[in-house]
């Protein structure tokens, strides 16, 4: 039998010469070689609660199994892992529903309300919100608490900023209150001194947006201002009935905020008292050492916290297998339908990134034909990811992207102006790098276009081959960029799902955010607009591509 397998994988590999690369031959003969050199024990695992798959897994083998014949066993050593209830994820479309929904749960929430954003606006909405927080602080009895990370150089721009937005609920309730501002260790002396408010915040920045209300988390791009409650597109995934995960995340912001800037009640700032390390002031080596471990500290904590709750059996086999298949669990308990979810993490100005290695392992992981589905705000992937999609994947991919009338950046003054039009320098060099390796019939590309609005969903869906429904997303802050890699604080959670209600809910999503994309190719490029891109913003590009 063994013979006949070999015979048929050669002569499925040999007249797929196509399709597979070489490496990619060479692994699924490594693969299949090794599920024919697995010795049958003659052991009845189905009464086994929980047999642990390998090491470095963390999950019962029957979980294992699923994961590895879809190419995702390698979640779980990059990432902590958690139970969902399928029935208590929803996915929010609209910007004003965004809205809504955090003024609803500021109002409503009991013990904390943890917010992380790049900042807080300005505008009457904004101030409807921290509205609903002093109000909610104020009738708690001291039961409430509320932390709030922000990035320092956004949330210092201009007279009236985020700072003094949050000020009144500093000054009124200290205790209960707490404001923490990242500043990023690379920008530091000189160059601090010399560059402008605005333009100071490429050096790098506080990304996160995690949007957390007692046991409930709403995971997002988005920030918190007029534009992003209104016209500006993204995604947002609510999770409900979440306690472990929010408390994962509740305690990234704590962590985070202990080596950010604390706002007094004067609207200056100072060390967490649990911090020696000043992010631009002291040693740019010591801030990040510190910054890097204690992150690092934290995820290896969490990931042996889940380690022991399978080892230990504080979760029901059932509770982990399921036709609802999740990296974060999929389980159908009581006819409850339960997924997994996977907190990835980028801080790549401390040094710490496994966001990035995500990505490309599930490019390179990616079966043939399956599909990914990758959108941006904006369009500059690295040069890592572009080598892997083009040269190691066996995936096709859909990619939508920022029309230049619906980038943030569009009608800007000074410089700014020019970034729409860096974009489509960007993306045609990669629609070229297609062309040259064609490769432009398996990577398609478009771009969002909506009358008034503008694009900043960013993430991926993933749908394994004759399947149309997902059954893998990545949702939260980071682009594909060289500045979510290497510059900018960022989250993301990765959900897994066979629940069909969920799959559907995110095909849902995707198809609304591509209904408005429009083909970008060569003929896009023909276009008037397109063809007079300014010279400095050819030479701006070729020097700043990392800071964009």
């Amino acid at each position: 039998m063994k013979k006949n397998m070999w015979m048929w994988a050669r002569r499925f590999i040999e007249s797929d010469s196509e399709r597979l690369s070489v490496t990619n031959k060479m692994d699924l003969l490594r693969k299949l070689s090794s599920i024919l050199q697995r010795q049958d024990t003659g052991i009845d695992y189905s009464n086994q609660e929980f047999v642990i798959a390998n090491a470095n897994s963390k999950v019962p083998e029957g979980i294992s199994k699923d994961f590895e014949t879809h190419g995702l066993t390698w979640l779980h050593t990059v990432s902590p892992c958690f139970a969902l209830d399928g029935s208590k994820v929803s996915v929010i479309h609209e910007p004003s529903t965004f809205y809504s929904t955090v003024i609803e749960k500021c109002h409503l929430a009991k013990r904390r309300i943890t917010l992380a954003s790049l900042y807080i606006g300005t505008g009457h909405l904004e101030e409807q919100l921290i509205s609903a927080i002093g109000e909610n602080l104020k009738t708690s009895n001291g039961q409430l608490k509320v932390k709030v990370l922000l990035d320092y150089t956004r949330g210092s721009r201009g007279e009236n900023n985020s700072r003094t937005m949050l000020l009144p609920l500093v000054n009124k309730y200290k205790d209960l209150c707490q404001v923490a501002l990242y500043h990023t260790p690379a920008l530091r002396g000189p160059l601090r001194t010399i560059m402008p408010q605005r333009y100071n915040e490429v050096i790098g920045l506080q990304h996160m947006k995690v949007y957390l209300f007692d046991d409930s988390l709403l995971i997002s791009g988005a920030n918190l201002s007029i534009d992003y409650f209104t016209n500006r597109q993204d995604r947002y995934i609510l999770i409900e009935d979440c306690g472990p995960l929010a408390d994962f995340y509740d305690g990234l912001v704590s962590q985070v905020s202990e080596f950010s800037l604390q706002l007094l009640k004067d609207n200056e700032t100072k060390l967490h008292t649990d911090w020696q390390w000043h992010p631009y002031k002291g040693e740019k080596y010591g801030f990040e050492s510190a910054a890097r471990d204690k992150i690092c500290r934290y995820y290896s904590s969490a990931m042996s916290q889940q380690k022991k709750i399978v080892q230990t059996k504080q979760v029901h086999h059932n509770d982990l297998l399921s036709s609802a298949f999740v990296v974060q669990c999929t389980t159908d308990l009581h006819k409850q339908r339960r997924h997994m979810d996977f907190p990835s993490g980028r801080n790549g100005a401390v040094g710490f990134t496994s966001g990035q290695s995500c990505y490309k392992r599930l490019f390179e992981s990616a079966l043939p034909g399956s599909v990914i589905h990758l959108a941006t705000g904006y369009f500059n992937l690295t040069q890592e990811y572009i080598n892997t999609m083009i040269h190691h994947s066996s995936a096709t991919y859909n990619i939508l992207m920022a029309h230049p009338t619906a980038n943030g950046f569009m009608g800007a003054r000074g410089p700014a102006g020019g970034i729409p039009a860096a974009y489509t320098l960007l993306a045609s060099a990669f629609l070229r790098k297609l062309q040259g390796a064609c490769q432009a019939h398996r990577v398609h590309m478009a771009e969002f276009q909506k009358k008034g609005w503008t694009y900043h969903a960013k993430g991926l869906w993933y749908t394994l081959p004759d399947q149309h429904l997902p059954m893998l997303t990545f949702v939260g802050s980071p682009n594909f960029g060289n500045r979510s890699v290497s510059r900018d604080l960022e989250t993301q959670i990765v959900i897994v799902t066979k629940n069909t209600r969920l799959q559907n809910k995110l095909l849902e999503e995707r198809e609304r955010l591509y209904a408005s994309g429009t083909q970008f190719s060569s003929e896009t490029l023909s276009e008037p607009d397109r063809r007079n891109v300014p010279l400095w913003v050819h030479l701006a590009v070729r020097l700043f591509r990392g800071l964009l």
